[in-house]
């Protein structure tokens, strides 16, 4: 019998490997620490000129105008499971967080930035979404969301 080892690649062909790992666990690494500062330091700011969602890729400004603070609740999933984040189209969706764009049960799209499910707030606008939030402490953002209505 005669073994015949493999001819050695050439060097600079391995070279190729550190680099296309580079290529995409760099970027990985920059979404996946980015989304993890955003879910532990995510903020909600209600103020005349609207709401501002402070966290990771997602966060904006919802003009009061487009806000209906009025229809704004604190949302039960078990009571409402139409309200339940369905399908996620451009978001994160890690245990215990759940940010960027979902579509609920009943089809209508969402923003969400939800942590805790106890602790739901559900606000429509009038810009073609609605938000599902986890505030601290949702009654008081209740408060000050339904303030802009008036």
């Amino acid at each position: 019998m005669e073994t015949f080892p493999i001819a050695p690649a050439a060097t600079r062909a391995l070279w190729i490997v550190p680099l296309l790992l580079a290529v995409i666990l760099v970027p990985v690494v920059v979404l996946l620490g980015g989304t993890l500062v955003g879910a532990r330091a995510a903020r909600f700011e209600v103020s005349q000129a609207g709401l501002r969602l402070h966290g990771d890729w997602y966060g904006r400004t919802i003009p009061s105008g487009q806000i209906r603070g009025e229809d704004a609740r604190r949302v039960d999933f078990a009571a409402e499971p139409e309200l339940a984040p369905k399908w996620r189209t451009m978001g994160t969706g890690l245990p215990g967080y759940q940010a960027g764009w979902f579509r609920l049960r009943n089809g209508e799209k969402a923003l969400l930035y939800l942590t805790d499910r106890r602790r739901a707030v559900y606000v429509p606008t009038a810009a073609g979404y609605s938000l599902l939030l986890s505030p601290a402490d949702p009654d008081r953002f209740l408060s000050a969301v339904r303030a802009l209505a008036r």
